[in-house]
């Protein structure tokens, strides 16, 4: 059995694994913080060390490696086009992991890199048309058609979180208005339920924070949801509703079988997948939603992981 580490590069944190190439084992899964403030040439620093820590750790003889990363890449040449959140431009990340790990790898975009794990080995698996999205700190997307990552032209297919859902609407970080990632992702969710608390809405929120609304999160959100409290649970099912706007459009595009959404999103469970999924019926062509299930990704922390070595897997290998 041939071995591949596998790299996801977030913006707050790094994830490294050793998986055999018919991804039945996975080995030596480390993390830890990014820390992107102390610069490119420190974070790639940090993922080749944790990159060799993951494969002592394995065991294993590992024969590659593959690497996801935010932002465009240009996966022909190994380079990352530009990443706001580490403020990278042309960076040549495979390149540089490659020179310090000693193997050769390959490098694409982290959110295909997520939907192509659960494609590979998790909630998508045996499906020939799958879309995903990631719900973090931003929005990503993947698409995956007949077992390969379709990247379109110039590599920037499933851009999912970039659909504008209101074109007069919340300003988004790349700049346009109305984006999804503007209403859905992490940050924008807590932002939204600050600004309930701030116009005088009748809610606990504030007391899981024992007042101090910085540190709320997408995550408090869930928790005040699940236990009851109306303001919460009103911005979930808002959330719900405009993901479910926006993949119904996606499955009337893309005829999916599967639509997998992961990240730290899935924690709200029901109480955003059931109302998603009814806005999906009601919207979709009928056709399209009777064969596509929308489901919960189910290899939560390591979905990139497994999908960058995926890329490599089926790159040099073949995937089985």
């Amino acid at each position: 059995m041939r071995y591949v580490v596998g790299v996801d590069v977030g913006g707050t944190n790094l994830v490294a694994g050793v998986l055999s190439e018919d991804g039945s084992e996975i080995h030596g899964v480390v993390s830890e913080p990014t820390m992107s403030a102390q610069g490119a040439d420190a974070v790639i620093g940090r993922i080749v060390k944790l990159a060799k820590a993951s494969i002592v750790e394995s065991g294993k003889k590992v024969e590659g490696a593959g690497i996801g990363s935010p932002g465009p890449p240009n996966t022909k040449t190994g380079v990352v086009l530009l990443t706001p959140n580490l403020g990278w431009t042309n960076m040549p990340l495979r390149d540089r992991v490659s020179e310090g790990l000693g193997l050769p790898a390959t490098l694409d975009n982290d959110a295909n890199c997520a939907i192509y794990g659960e494609w590979w080995r998790g909630a998508a698996r045996g499906a020939n048309y799958v879309i995903g999205l990631t719900l973090g700190t931003g929005i990503g997307g993947g698409i995956v058609i007949d077992g390969k990552i379709y990247h379109g032209a110039s590599d920037v297919a499933g851009e999912f979180g970039h659909v504008t859902i209101d074109a007069n609407g919340r300003h988004c970080k790349c700049g346009n208005y109305g984006c999804i990632e503007a209403y859905a992702s992490g940050p924008a969710i807590a932002e939204r339920a600050i600004e309930g608390i701030q116009s005088g809405t009748d809610t606990s929120l504030s007391q899981y924070v024992n007042g101090d609304l910085s540190k709320i999160t997408a995550q408090i959100v869930y928790e005040a949801a699940n236990d009851g409290d109306e303001w919460a649970l009103e911005i979930v099912r808002e959330t719900a509703s405009l993901l479910g706007a926006s993949v119904a459009s996606f499955v009337n595009i893309f005829n999916p079988e599967v639509v997998v959404i992961c990240g730290g999103v899935t924690q709200a469970g029901d109480r955003l997948f059931n109302p998603l999924r009814s806005e999906v019926k009601r919207r979709a062509f009928k056709p399209a939603w009777e064969v596509c299930r929308i489901v919960p990704g189910t290899l939560p922390g390591t979905a990139g992981v497994y999908g960058a070595a995926a890329v490599f897997i089926q790159k040099h290998w073949g995937l089985r």
